[in-house]
């Protein structure tokens, strides 16, 4: 099924301490967002991205995708305040597309089938997310004490992509609108309606660069891929 991507790039990236979108920092030569934006350039399912800007970002993230032969972007709009209502300016803008996802511009390393799933999910479903196992022993605390250990073999680490029909995607939005609700991801907003989401197992490359450490392990995984290539 054909879709369109949605990818929020208007964040500042604070805690990677740049002083500029942390999508402009380069792994190989190349923008973390160009990384990111030629994973869908080379889907031939992808029909079109949108992205979410800072207006001060605008003009650069525009000629770097002309420099890189980015064709597929179809629009850029500007961000919100918040992540939600960047993803919702750009949701606005979708036109003619049943299934919408929603994707990190700081994650470049999605697999292609792990989207080609996502979108085989959510058009059962209408809903569908990318999530890792979670391999880590987690524990509740309260005040600095451990209060209980979570079992965690039903525990998902959430990533991105996150896929949706298109109209339920925009309902939830509309929702969260009205009623004043800011969700932790987009799948939260349409939980909340009580709609199914499903799980697409994805795997622990499919990082999102936040600090800069992260970029050491960019530069790890992209190592590794040309190993394997």
């Amino acid at each position: 099924m054909k879709y369109q991507v949605i990818i929020p790039a208007a964040g500042q990236g604070k805690r990677m301490k740049a002083g500029k979108n942390k999508l402009l920092l380069e792994l190989e030569g190349r923008p973390i967002l160009i990384h990111t934006l030629e994973v869908f350039e080379r889907d031939s399912d992808c029909e079109g991205i949108i992205l979410a800007v800072h207006s001060d970002d605008k003009e650069a993230l525009a000629e770097l995708a002309v420099t890189h032969e980015i064709t597929k972007v179809k629009n850029m709009v500007l961000g919100g305040k918040e992540r939600q209502d960047s993803v919702y300016n750009a949701l606005k803008s979708v036109e003619n597309a049943e299934m919408v996802l929603v994707h990190d511009g700081a994650r470049p390393f999605i697999a292609g089938s792990v989207i080609k799933e996502l979108v085989k999910e959510a058009e059962i479903r209408g809903a569908a997310i990318a999530a890792a196992p979670v391999k880590d022993t987690i524990k509740k605390a309260a005040d600095g004490v451990v209060q209980e250990t979570i079992e965690r073999s039903s525990l998902w680490q959430v990533q991105t992509p996150q896929a949706f029909r298109t109209q339920l995607l925009m309902d939830a939005h509309q929702r969260a609108e009205r009623e004043g609700f800011t969700g932790t991801d987009d799948a939260s907003l349409v939980e909340r309606m009580g709609e199914e989401v499903g799980i697409i197992e994805s795997d622990y490359d499919n990082i999102k660069i936040t600090t800069p450490e992260d970029l050491y392990f960019a530069e790890a995984i992209l190592a590794k891929r040309r190993q394997n290539n």
